[in-house]
């Protein structure tokens, strides 16, 4: 009688908590762990999800970042279509990193799959085992899934992957529950299937990784470096930040623990809030006889150079005096002072084999690179003519985009397009 008591309350606990536990060889065959899309993790973890969802990594792959995809199209081909390959032959590197999960699978047919689709999606992330590095023995470059050892069970952070306790505790139960926080919800991670509030989830093991998940070894294979085909860098994050002598890692600053859970939005050159945290914006104007001496200063607080990534990435500076009716009286620039302020431009230039101007693909060479250096300080001197200024304003934008390819890509859209402005400063006479 005590037996069927007991087992009538733990039936009618599960069934209050609408959960039930299920075995993984009963119900079916797992697929594949990097077959399984996010909305599956979604279940337990709704607001991670909610902010990968938003993430670019989530919009990774040729059909939802137009800037990459614009490329991708230009000099691979059609994401739609599989077997598609380089003009030299071969399997396209950018899927590599773009869409990870198709890369392991060697696919290039990117909305084949909700996996292939979903970008850099959780499980590309969590089941990266060891950074090998993105230069291979032979000196070539391995990127993307390349530089990992990539393991078939999850890899977590260290503070909720460690499970080994939980599984003796849970020995001899036959449901499974081990007491404490772990009876709350099935764990999949645990090794077994679950039923989760009608929805069937596969058993996706987890063990813990923290030097992996917790470092910039986590970014690298993607974010370190990459070279086009005439081995010319096209950005170089990772040796930026290595001549930096940084201490502090990449998921500082892209990844900051909120409520004890890391932010998984991951913001860099997409994120306007990422985009004003990373620089000190000031100006300092005084009057000199019949001018007004402006001195603006930038102050990149990044481990890295400002803007990094994409080679065609680039910022810059406007400065304009006011009269006392808010009309402009002067500006350092028209419209982008690439041209009429050159120090007022800071980007990368590439160069094709005659120093001319081009972009990644073509480019031979490095030309001018203005950009701000990690933690490097700078100012802007200006001469301003008094007469009638009553406020000197200075603005600091950047743009995913040189102006150039800006009037080329006319087919994308303005907020990718349009500069942003992330920082100001004013200074009343």
């Amino acid at each position: 009688m005590r037996n069927k008591t007991k087992t009538s309350m733990l039936f009618s606990a599960i069934v209050f908590c609408g959960l039930s536990l299920v075995s993984a060889t009963n119900v079916f065959a797992d697929k594949s762990i990097h077959q399984v899309s996010s909305e599956t993790c979604k279940t337990c973890h709704k607001e991670i999800y909610k902010q990968w969802k938003g993430s670019m990594h989530a919009n990774s792959t040729a059909f939802n970042d137009p800037i990459h995809g614009t490329f991708y199209r230009n000099v691979v081909g059609d994401p739609g279509q599989e077997g598609v390959k380089t003009k030299a032959g071969k399997f396209p590197v950018c899927i590599q990193c773009h869409a990870p999960n198709a890369a392991k699978d060697k696919k290039t047919k990117l909305d084949a799959t909700p996996a292939y689709a979903e970008g850099v999606n959780c499980v590309a992330c969590h089941t990266l085992k060891k950074f090998k590095g993105t230069t291979a023995a032979n000196g070539k470059m391995q990127l993307g899934m390349m530089a990992y050892e990539v393991s078939d069970v999850l890899q977590g952070s260290g503070r909720h992957s460690n499970t080994k306790l939980q599984k003796l505790a849970s020995a001899g139960d036959a449901f499974g529950f081990g007491g404490g926080e772990a009876d709350q919800k099935p764990n999949p991670h645990l090794g077994e299937a679950v039923t989760i509030d009608g929805k069937t989830i596969q058993a996706m093991p987890m063990e813990s990784n923290p030097t992996q998940l917790r470092s910039s070894d986590a970014c690298m294979g993607c974010h370190d470096k990459r070279n086009n085909s005439h081995g010319v860098p096209l950005c170089a994050t990772g040796d930026e930040y290595i001549a930096s002598n940084a201490q502090v890692d990449c998921l500082s600053c892209h990844m900051p623990t909120n409520d004890a859970v890391a932010d998984h939005s991951m913001g860099g050159g997409h994120d306007l809030g990422m985009l004003q945290r990373s620089v000190l914006f000031s100006m300092d104007s005084k009057k000199n006889g019949g001018n007004i001496m402006s001195t603006v200063t930038i102050k990149n607080k990044q481990p890295h150079t400002m803007p990094t990534g994409a080679p065609f990435r680039n910022i810059y500076v406007k400065i304009s005096a006011y009269d006392k009716s808010g009309n402009v009286v002067w500006q350092n620039a028209k419209g982008h002072p690439a041209k009429e302020d050159k120090q007022a431009f800071m980007f990368l230039t590439l160069v094709d084999g005659d120093g001319k101007p081009t972009g990644p693909p073509t480019a031979k060479g490095q030309g001018a690179d203005t950009r701000l250096k990690a933690f490097e300080k700078r100012d802007l001197e200006y001469s301003i003519p008094a007469k009638g200024v009553e406020l000197v304003r200075a603005e600091l934008y950047y743009n995913l985009l040189w102006p150039g390819l800006v009037k080329k890509f006319t087919k994308l859209p303005t907020d990718v397009t349009a500069p942003k402005m992330i920082a100001s400063a004013e200074n009343s006479l």
